[in-house]
């Protein structure tokens, strides 16, 4: 089926004039990236650089979920939400910052906690999912159902200064399960916002190059960064074959 064609007006141009001049993206990169529907997983301190640059990139529709309200120690890392925000949804808050930081993208959004049974209807029709999320419970949630609908998954992960990021390409790569098997036990979360941020923007770069088809991505990788230290490293993955999850798309 061929893809809608989307006619860019002169705004767009001016707008994303300095990204439609990047290498391999010009005029039909922008027209994907318009045409393409994104969900975010979260509205924290992953969720707000991811959403921010697709929203700024000019992403067609992001959907963005998260049933937390915004609380006081969530505001040194979660640049979407405000003091006089504390108090309200963040996905109320969220919609007003992203609504003004680019007037032309549909923002969607979704007061739900991500399960086993709803996941599945929430990732109905996007073309990627992003993992912008602190609690491995919905992340296997959306994992399985990413599997199923052989939707693209962006992970990513924050702890202290260490960060990591992969992007899981259901039937090509390994999968969420196939690299955390079990989830991870731990209280508290501490994050330092900067590092929140940066695994953010690579999630988000990850995306846009999706989405455009252009660059390499970190399928059969995990990126682990250090901010302590200012350290990159990437280390090969491969599928689990007694995986739970996406062993049954590789038989």
């Amino acid at each position: 089926m061929a893809e809608e064609y989307i006619e860019l007006t002169e705004y767009d141009l001016e707008r994303y004039d300095r990204q439609i001049g990047v290498n391999g993206f010009g005029l039909e990169g922008q027209r994907r990236l318009r045409r393409a529907k994104v969900l975010v997983a979260g509205a924290g301190g992953l969720g707000f650089p991811v959403s921010v640059y697709l929203t700024a990139a000019g992403v067609g529709t992001i959907r963005i979920i998260d049933p937390e309200t915004v609380e006081l120690s969530n505001l040194n890392r979660q640049l979407l939400h405000w003091d006089k925000d504390i108090g309200r949804k963040k996905i109320d808050s969220a919609l007003e910052k992203l609504q003004q930081i680019n007037p032309t993208v549909n923002v969607e959004v979704y007061d739900e906690k991500i399960t086993e049974e709803n996941a599945p209807s929430l990732i109905s029709g996007v073309d990627a999912v992003i993992d912008a999320l602190d609690n491995y419970a919905a992340r296997y949630a959306l994992n399985s159902a990413c599997i199923e609908r052989r939707i693209p998954f962006f992970h990513g992960a924050v702890h202290g200064f260490m960060g990591q990021a992969t992007t899981i390409i259901p039937g090509e790569t390994a999968c969420l399960r196939c690299i955390v098997p079990s989830a991870p036990k731990h209280g508290k979360i501490p994050v330092l916002g900067p590092v929140a941020g940066t695994i953010g923007s690579i999630q988000a770069t990850e995306v846009i190059k999706y989405l455009v088809g252009v660059g390499s991505l970190l399928k059969g990788k995990l990126l682990f960064y250090d901010g302590l230290y200012m350290e990159f490293s990437i280390i090969e993955i491969r599928r689990s074959p007694d995986c739970p999850d996406c062993s049954k798309i590789y038989m």
